[in-house]
């Protein structure tokens, strides 16, 4: 049984669930196996409910967009921070080297 196979068997077991409840299923509706493979191919409960299509998608907050984007502009600056010390590095070793050869 491939994965997507797996996923689409815990999916479907929610489903068949919340119809017999004619809720949400909790956690404990299920037993533990069930509930494990459940969480390992679906994720947390909250995300699992909504791979079965039982719950709306929470949305995303757009200032966690926000965080992401600038922390990845942080680091983009960062990694070019220290490319030019690096650079600026090899330029004065150069320079070191080449005034060395001078004086000999």
């Amino acid at each position: 049984m491939t994965n997507e196979e797996k996923k689409s068997l815990a999916e479907e077991l929610l489903r068949q669930k919340a119809k017999e409840l004619g809720r949400l299923p909790r956690k404990d509706d299920f037993d533990e196996p069930t509930r494990s493979r459940i969480k390992a191919f679906l994720g947390p409960w909250p995300r699992a409910l909504e791979a079965a299509g039982l719950k709306e998608p929470r949305p995303v907050a757009e200032k966690t967009v926000k965080r992401k984007k600038s922390a990845a502009k942080c680091k983009n600056q960062a990694v070019s921070a220290k490319q030019k010390l690096e650079r600026r590095r090899a330029r004065s070793e150069g320079a070191k080297a080449s005034s060395t050869d001078e004086t000999k």
